[in-house]
């Protein structure tokens, strides 16, 4: 029994962060550069670490931040309204936005403060990704009318463009026209995202030329859309006219557009043009903030299929950033695209040994490459190795699953993907792909007892279905079991004998 080919081995491996070759090239780089207030400074308590360090170290966003804020209050620690401004910006820069979202409304709700109109847009935005657009919508009608500013309807319009509702969108356009308020770069580059993404570019080109007509100067942000749009629809000539334009300009090019111009190059297949990006975008990275760069760097080399040039980049960016996963994890997948194997077991090691806090991602991506190549025993040995102390991530279990699974070791993919499910937490799921190629080895086996406890940790995971009992109804007949007992389990489950279950029972003699 194997299993058919994934759709894609990097489901498989949840995102440090979505990595730059996977991104759109505009979702990637659109930017509405939001003002964040300086740095924390409320006072803590003596023998105390500082309040974000107490609210960072909470990272399930399903528990409340709320008691840490409420305790820092209680044991006398000073907080304003600047401080927590400060943690909410905090809190979503990290897409922890549930956090964040606590905070904003803590402020109100515990401490009375006011809203400012880019409070309110802040928070509009966070319910809308916490809880959804018609949430976001309600709030925008609940607010008083001193508080609708341009930033209320910014904020607004982008909860549009992310959901992709074109009339909507435009809608809110056309009223912050008529208002009066449509009068900066920002909505037209918000628009121009949205229309990139669902490639309606003629009205791009209006939108620029009424930028022009109204006297609106088009910022950094809106000649980096305007070159991701470019890329979009392979259109080089539109592309290099923008860059032609920027070099002559006082609006100077930063290595975002350089990134989005290789990329451009990449997609056309003019390699040459894209190296020459490249090298103009390493110019332009600053040495105090090159994290993000880096990493782009990393993934556009690794298109170019220039394994040199990708170490060369490592070595001279690698001692310039503090010792974080992400670009460990990117550079181990960019070298076994670029079946660098042997390269990728040493960057690994090097980040193991540096490591202060064991991130089984990392792992993951060396364990796909294992995978892929078959060798399942290295792969099993490595994450044994891991696993000595520490509690692995059910994805981890689960990359080894699949890839037993697909060289036809179903054994093997079964007992992996139990543990993967023992340490699951409440709403992992396995991939539907490697559960039913493990459900119908144990049904072919005739393995009732070992279905049934993948059923009971399926139900303990919140994901039991009726046609999970139709498999265990089969296979316990097929060996001669006893049925009672699982008609009286589907019965506690909601689930009522239907004909699909008279017709697996058939004479009932199992009974």
């Amino acid at each position: 029994m194997m299993i058919t080919k994934l759709r894609s081995w990097n489901n498989l491996v949840p995102n440090l962060h979505q990595t730059p070759q996977q991104s759109n090239p505009l979702a990637s780089f659109f930017c509405t550069k939001t003002q964040i207030s300086p740095p924390f400074s409320s006072t803590p308590p003596p023998s105390s670490t500082t309040l974000p360090d107490k609210i960072l170290t909470i990272r399930d966003p399903k528990i409340s931040v709320i008691p840490v804020l409420e305790k820092w209050v209680g044991d006398g620690g000073a907080i304003g309204i600047r401080e927590l401004q400060s943690l909410v910006y905090l809190m979503k820069n990290f897409r922890r936005f549930n956090h964040a979202l606590q905070i904003s409304q803590w402020i109100t709700d515990r401490r009375y403060f006011s809203l400012s109109p880019s409070d309110a847009a802040i928070r509009m935005d966070l319910i809308h990704r916490v809880h959804g657009l018609e949430h976001a919508e309600n709030y925008f009608n609940s607010i008083s009318s001193q508080l609708k500013t341009s930033n209320v309807y910014g904020a607004l319009l982008c909860s549009y463009v992310r959901e992709k509702s074109v009339e909507k969108a435009e809608a809110i356009m056309q009223e912050m026209r008529k208002m009066g308020i449509a009068n900066t770069s920002f909505p037209y580059n918000v628009l121009i995202n949205l229309y990139a993404q669902i490639g309606q570019h003629d009205k791009i080109d209006l939108l620029t030329q009424e930028m022009k007509m109204k006297g609106i100067p088009q910022d950094i942000y809106t000649i980096r859309n305007l070159c991701a749009a470019y890329v979009a629809k392979t259109d080089i000539f539109g592309l290099e006219k923008i860059l032609k334009r920027i070099e002559g300009s006082e609006l100077k090019a930063d290595w975002r557009i350089y990134s989005i111009a290789a990329s451009g190059y990449l997609s056309a297949g003019l390699e040459t043009k894209a190296l020459s990006m490249l090298k103009k975008m390493e110019e332009k990275i600053p040495s105090n903030n090159n994290k993000s760069a880096f990493e782009f760097l990393l993934a556009l080399y690794e298109r170019t299929g220039r394994k040199d040039e990708l170490y060369r980049v490592w070595s001279t960016f690698k001692p310039l950033i503090r010792q974080t996963l992400v670009p460990y994890a990117l550079m181990i997948t960019s070298l076994v695209k670029l079946d660098d194997i042997e390269g990728a077991e040493r960057i690994f090691q090097e980040w193991e040994s540096k490591c202060t806090e064991y991130d089984f991602r990392v792992l993951n991506r060396l364990l796909v490459a294992y995978c892929r190549k078959g060798l399942l025993d290295k792969a099993e040995s490595v994450v044994n190795q891991a696993v000595v102390g520490r509690t692995p991530y059910a994805s981890t279990w689960s990359v080894l699953a699949t890839g037993y699974a697909e060289h036809g070791c179903m054994s093997k993919a079964v007992e992996m993907l139990k543990k993967a499910m023992l340490v699951g937490r409440q709403d992992w799921r396995p991939k539907c792909d490697i559960l039913e190629a493990c459900l119908d080895y144990l049904e072919e086996q005739g393995d009732a007892e070992t279905m049934e406890e993948i059923i009971r940790l399926c139900k303990s995971s919140g994901m039991v279905a009726k046609e999970l009992y139709y498999r265990l109804l089969r296979t316990s007949i097929a060996g001669g079991k006893s049925v009672l007992s699982i008609l009286e389990q589907m019965k506690m489950d909601g689930f009522s004998v239907d004909e699909e279950v008279d017709k697996i029972l058939g004479t009932k003699t199992n009974l």
